[in-house]
């Protein structure tokens, strides 16, 4: 059994004919590099070897606050965008505050739909999930609650185009960014 278990660390599995899962190509690297500096830490891959571990101390050391400063700047870039968009309106139409909240509810929307709504469809297509699961890991993803349940390109019986971890990665950095700037707008309503 320890032996089992050894072989599943290493990305041995049990299922399918293949062993390694692209688990440490470039795409599940990147994807493993991702999720590390976001914390979202799915805890289905962990280096394995001490020096492996001391570099994943030392990366998401420097990893984390750059990637902290990177999502503050994607999300003042994004709520840059919708400013103006609001401030053309305004000129264009006059209008004061209905500018700035047909903007808002538009950007909402938008988010809503690129980082939440549509990528569970991608989901069920690469993954065979239902939406309803796509949708749970894009929430518990894009919050970095991380739970590990769902974790895609895990699964041994399907094979995954080479841009799917790359794509998904870039989807978790502008989602979170996305999902900051809500929280953020959230938290200013309840005060």
């Amino acid at each position: 059994l320890q032996g089992i278990v050894e072989a599943y660390k290493s990305g041995i599995t049990l299922q399918g004919n293949t062993t390694s899962l692209g688990r440490w190509d470039f795409s599940g690297s990147f994807f493993f590099s991702i999720s590390a500096i976001t914390t979202i830490g799915y805890g289905n891959l962990s280096p394995s070897t001490v020096a492996g571990r001391i570099f994943c101390i030392l990366f998401a050391l420097f990893g984390i606050p750059l990637n902290l400063v990177l999502l503050n700047e994607i999300g003042q870039v994004m709520l840059l965008g919708v400013q103006r968009c609001a401030h053309r309106l305004e000129e264009a139409f006059h209008w004061q505050k209905k500018a700035s909240l047909l903007i808002k509810t538009c950007a909402l929307v938008t988010g809503l739909l690129l980082f939440l709504l549509l990528p569970p469809l991608l989901f069920s297509d690469k993954e065979g999930w239902s939406y309803e699961e796509g949708f749970y890991y894009s929430f518990i993803t894009l919050s970095t609650i991380g739970f590990g349940d769902y974790v895609i390109g895990m699964n041994p019986d399907r094979t995954y185009p080479g841009w799917y971890k790359n794509v998904i990665s870039l989807w978790i950095l502008f989602g979170m960014a996305w999902l900051a700037l809500v929280i953020k707008l959230c938290i200013n309503f309840l005060e």
